[in-house]
């Protein structure tokens, strides 16, 4: 399996040699591109919807944080020159894998980047026992609930009802008045699925409901069920079912204009 890879810099020497020093053919990755500024690499994340974003925090435009918050990434790695708390903080609500200090060693960005990808293999083996665990016994993806822990059930309750809108880990956290670290390994524990996981398969589900009017196009069904873009939409679609929400749609029958992205 291969991996796609954007990286934002705006530094130009350190952006090249980057490039041209960490091994990604060997690593199993494809860089597809580069972005000097925030706002070049949201407007590049968006049409290429990368497995991976590297990105320095202080960027013109807008920061590394507010791209990576305006943009559908699941895995990121952070390199800055400060050892800012506030910025680690914020970090770790986006989901960043890591964060790295520059100067950056070759060595230990790959080795980041191995890790990164040990861990991105590790939810693929989750979504395939996803797959090999559905039945058409209504839903497309069987999701655990009711677990017999308060903490757990009230965050699912809190997917099912907020599903539809911007949500993640940080406002679910906030919503329970507990530390999104401590709720982030209660529910992977409790339920075998990270947050995210359990909230896009959700939202697949639901997407899947919503597939059956004919008169909602992919396009409207993505938004109305909390994904960013149609094409993120369809990415993560794929991930869980093997198929694109077009492919899905018309072997169950469904008909509709389609925008997927």
């Amino acid at each position: 399996m291969n991996y796609t890879v954007v990286f934002v810099e705006d530094e130009q020497i350190v952006r090249e040699e980057i490039v041209a020093s960490v091994r990604w053919e060997l690593l199993g990755l494809t860089l597809v591109g580069t972005a000097a500024d925030g706002m070049e690499g949201e407007e590049m994340i968006k049409a290429l919807e990368p497995d991976i974003v590297i990105t320095d925090i202080r960027l013109p435009a807008q920061s590394g944080l507010e791209m990576l918050a305006k943009c559908p990434v699941n895995h990121a790695i952070i390199l800055t020159g400060h050892t800012d708390f506030s910025y680690m903080k914020q970090a770790i609500r986006l989901g960043v894998f890591d964060y790295l200090l520059k100067p950056i060693d070759d060595e230990e960005l790959e080795e980041t980047l191995s890790l990164l990808i040990k861990k991105i293999q590790e939810e693929e083996r989750d979504f395939e026992t996803l797959r090999t665990n559905a039945s058409t016994k209504g839903e497309l993806i069987p999701l655990p609930k009711n677990m017999g822990n308060h903490v757990v059930d009230a965050t699912i309750g809190y997917i099912a009802s907020n599903y539809a809108k911007a949500v993640g880990l940080q406002e679910a956290a906030a919503y329970l008045e507990l530390s999104e670290s401590h709720l982030s390994r209660l529910f992977k524990e409790v339920t075998g699925l990270n947050f995210l996981q359990y909230l896009n398969a959700w939202r697949i589900n639901r997407s899947v409901d919503l597939m059956t009017d004919p008169k909602k196009n992919i396009a409207e069904i993505a938004l109305a069920c909390g994904f960013p873009t149609p094409g993120y939409f369809a990415k993560i679609f794929k991930r869980f079912t093997g198929k694109t929400p077009t492919q899905f749609r018309d072997e169950q029958g469904g008909s509709g204009q389609e925008g997927e992205g």
